[in-house]
Protein backbone atom coordinates (compact mmCIF):
# COMPACT_ATOMS: atom_id res chain seq x y z
CA UNK A 1 0.00 0.00 0.00
CA UNK A 2 3.17 2.22 0.21
CA UNK A 3 3.14 5.92 -1.73
CA UNK A 4 -0.85 5.00 -2.93
CA UNK A 5 -3.99 6.92 -2.93
CA UNK A 6 -6.38 4.62 -1.58
CA UNK A 7 -10.62 5.52 -1.66
CA UNK A 8 -12.43 3.89 1.02
CA UNK A 9 -15.48 6.11 0.16
CA UNK A 10 -16.34 9.43 -1.03
CA UNK A 11 -15.63 11.39 1.69
CA UNK A 12 -12.34 9.33 3.36
CA UNK A 13 -9.29 9.30 1.45
CA UNK A 14 -6.56 7.29 2.76
CA UNK A 15 -3.20 8.14 2.12
CA UNK A 16 -0.07 6.68 3.22
CA UNK A 17 3.69 7.83 2.62
CA UNK A 18 5.04 4.43 4.25
CA UNK A 19 3.99 1.08 4.28
CA UNK A 20 0.79 -0.11 6.44
CA UNK A 21 0.96 -3.60 7.16
CA UNK A 22 -2.34 -3.50 9.52
CA UNK A 23 -5.01 -1.31 9.76
CA UNK A 24 -7.28 -1.28 13.00
CA UNK A 25 -10.68 -0.14 13.65
CA UNK A 26 -12.02 0.98 17.13
CA UNK A 27 -15.75 0.90 17.60
CA UNK A 28 -17.88 -0.37 20.17
CA UNK A 29 -20.55 -1.08 17.24
CA UNK A 30 -18.22 -2.51 15.09
CA UNK A 31 -19.90 -5.51 14.60
CA UNK A 32 -23.68 -4.31 15.28
CA UNK A 33 -24.25 -2.15 12.15
CA UNK A 34 -24.42 -3.18 8.39
CA UNK A 35 -22.62 -0.28 6.90
CA UNK A 36 -19.69 -1.15 9.24
CA UNK A 37 -19.69 -4.69 7.90
CA UNK A 38 -20.15 -3.12 4.29
CA UNK A 39 -17.08 -0.81 5.00
CA UNK A 40 -15.11 -3.66 6.58
CA UNK A 41 -15.13 -5.85 3.46
CA UNK A 42 -13.56 -2.61 1.87
CA UNK A 43 -10.98 -2.60 3.49
CA UNK A 44 -10.18 -6.02 4.05
CA UNK A 45 -9.08 -5.44 -0.19
CA UNK A 46 -7.06 -2.61 0.79
CA UNK A 47 -4.54 -4.47 3.17
CA UNK A 48 -4.25 -8.36 4.65
CA UNK A 49 -3.95 -7.15 8.15
CA UNK A 50 -7.59 -6.02 9.45
CA UNK A 51 -8.45 -6.04 12.98
CA UNK A 52 -11.36 -4.62 14.65
CA UNK A 53 -11.74 -3.96 18.11
CA UNK A 54 -14.88 -3.37 20.22
CA UNK A 55 -12.67 -2.56 23.22
CA UNK A 56 -10.17 0.46 23.21
CA UNK A 57 -8.50 -1.06 26.02
CA UNK A 58 -7.87 -4.09 23.75
CA UNK A 59 -6.64 -2.52 21.02
CA UNK A 60 -4.09 -1.04 23.39
CA UNK A 61 -3.12 -4.05 24.36
CA UNK A 62 -2.99 -5.34 20.89
CA UNK A 63 -0.89 -2.28 19.80
CA UNK A 64 1.59 -2.39 22.24
CA UNK A 65 2.11 -6.27 21.59
CA UNK A 66 3.03 -5.60 17.73
CA UNK A 67 6.63 -5.16 16.94
CA UNK A 68 7.88 -1.43 16.39
CA UNK A 69 8.96 -2.66 12.94
CA UNK A 70 5.28 -2.62 12.07
CA UNK A 71 3.16 -0.25 10.70
CA UNK A 72 -0.35 0.55 11.67
CA UNK A 73 -3.14 2.45 10.76
CA UNK A 74 -5.71 3.15 13.30
CA UNK A 75 -9.62 3.91 12.58
CA UNK A 76 -11.61 5.01 15.76
CA UNK A 77 -15.05 7.06 16.66
CA UNK A 78 -14.78 10.13 18.29
CA UNK A 79 -15.79 8.91 21.46
CA UNK A 80 -13.58 5.78 21.78
CA UNK A 81 -10.58 8.29 19.72
CA UNK A 82 -10.38 10.64 22.92
CA UNK A 83 -9.94 7.93 24.99
CA UNK A 84 -7.31 5.99 22.93
CA UNK A 85 -5.39 8.24 20.78
CA UNK A 86 -3.75 10.09 23.71
CA UNK A 87 -2.01 6.80 25.06
CA UNK A 88 -1.05 5.07 21.55
CA UNK A 89 0.20 8.43 19.46
CA UNK A 90 2.85 8.37 20.37
CA UNK A 91 3.85 4.63 19.78
CA UNK A 92 6.15 4.23 16.73
CA UNK A 93 4.17 1.78 14.79
CA UNK A 94 0.77 4.35 14.72
CA UNK A 95 1.58 6.11 11.62
CA UNK A 96 -2.06 7.39 10.79
CA UNK A 97 -5.47 7.74 12.31
CA UNK A 98 -8.55 8.56 11.04
CA UNK A 99 -11.38 9.63 13.38
CA UNK A 100 -15.01 9.59 12.26
CA UNK A 101 -17.66 11.53 14.41
CA UNK A 102 -21.00 13.18 14.06
CA UNK A 103 -19.62 16.20 15.10
CA UNK A 104 -16.58 17.09 13.02
CA UNK A 105 -16.10 20.83 14.27
CA UNK A 106 -16.85 19.73 18.06
CA UNK A 107 -14.02 17.05 17.43
CA UNK A 108 -11.32 19.58 15.67
CA UNK A 109 -9.62 20.81 19.22
CA UNK A 110 -9.06 17.38 20.45
CA UNK A 111 -7.75 16.20 17.11
CA UNK A 112 -6.02 18.89 16.30
CA UNK A 113 -3.35 18.36 19.16
CA UNK A 114 -2.13 14.89 17.40
CA UNK A 115 -0.01 15.08 14.68
CA UNK A 116 -1.11 11.55 13.32
CA UNK A 117 -4.46 12.19 13.04
CA UNK A 118 -4.90 12.82 9.13
CA UNK A 119 -8.48 13.14 8.93
CA UNK A 120 -11.85 13.93 10.92
CA UNK A 121 -14.62 13.10 9.46
CA UNK A 122 -18.10 13.24 9.35
CA UNK A 123 -20.48 10.29 9.27
CA UNK A 124 -24.55 10.31 9.41
CA UNK A 125 -25.35 7.30 11.61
Amino acid sequence: MGNTRSVVSDDVTVRNDVEISIMVWVDAEINKKIENQKAQQQLRTIVNRFKTFEDGNECEKYIRSISSKERLLLIVNDQQGREIVPHIHAFRQVTSIYVYCKDKKGNEQWTNQFSKVKQLFYISF
